[in-house]
């Protein structure tokens, strides 16, 4: 059984999944915690990122407009050292793809990207984040983990998203009540040897709350 398939099967915890982009605002009907974009993987371009030295990995945090996200980060994978070619452009289209996305569906200006080599047990506990929505996808690695919480305890049942899936989650700031009790953390991972590669978006909505 697939994770998707798996997800399908568990909708009642709050998770809905959107076969095309468009339809990831089904984050916005009342219930749905977490929104997953079904994709298909592509097995070429996994295995060039899977590949590569984890020290020509970009990595960055900062607030754009998305309209500079592709520009912005071809600086970055020039300045880690990352080969041109078509899947280094795919990496960056994709990216960008997914900040515009994430700005429209959240009516925000601006957009933190957030691109984080991973190698160690990074926000490990369940929880969920203080913001309005944050999209989060893993494009080298095991993918993020959640699951539904009771009474504040630890998942007993955990889903991992998919390698390559984006996945949107509800913060706290997200004004719904009561909250779905789904809880999300990074993989496990410290001393098995891998690298993790991160892309974490959340919205802007005002830059000068931000400086």
């Amino acid at each position: 059984m697939t994770i998707i398939q798996d997800v399908l099967q568990s909708a009642a915890i709050g998770v809905g999944v959107a076969h095309v982009p468009e339809n990831l605002n089904i984050l916005e009907k009342p219930g749905c915690a977490a929104a997953i974009l079904q994709r298909q993987p592509l097995p070429a371009f996994q295995t060039w990122m899977d590949g590569m030295d984890p020290e020509n990995l970009p990595s960055a945090r900062l607030i754009l407009k998305p309209q500079s996200v592709s520009s912005v980060l071809s600086d970055l994978c020039d300045t880690s050292l990352m080969l041109d070619g078509p899947h280094r452009q795919r990496l960056i289209e994709d990216i960008a793809a997914l900040s515009h996305l994430f700005c429209d569906l959240m009516d925000a200006p601006y957009v933190r990207l957030r691109l984080s080599r991973v190698t160690a047990n990074a926000c490990r506990k369940f929880h969920i984040d203080a913001i309005t929505a944050r999209l989060v996808c893993t494009y080298r690695g095991t993918g993020t983990q959640y699951g539904i919480s009771h009474d504040g305890a630890e998942p007993k049942r955990i889903f991992t998203v998919p390698t390559g899936t984006p996945i949107l989650l509800r913060g706290t700031l997200w004004p719904e009540e009561p909250r779905s009790g789904l809880l999300h953390r990074s993989p496990p991972i410290e001393g098995s040897g891998e690298t993790r590669l991160v892309l974490v978006l959340d919205p802007i909505f005002d830059l000068e709350e931000e400086t």
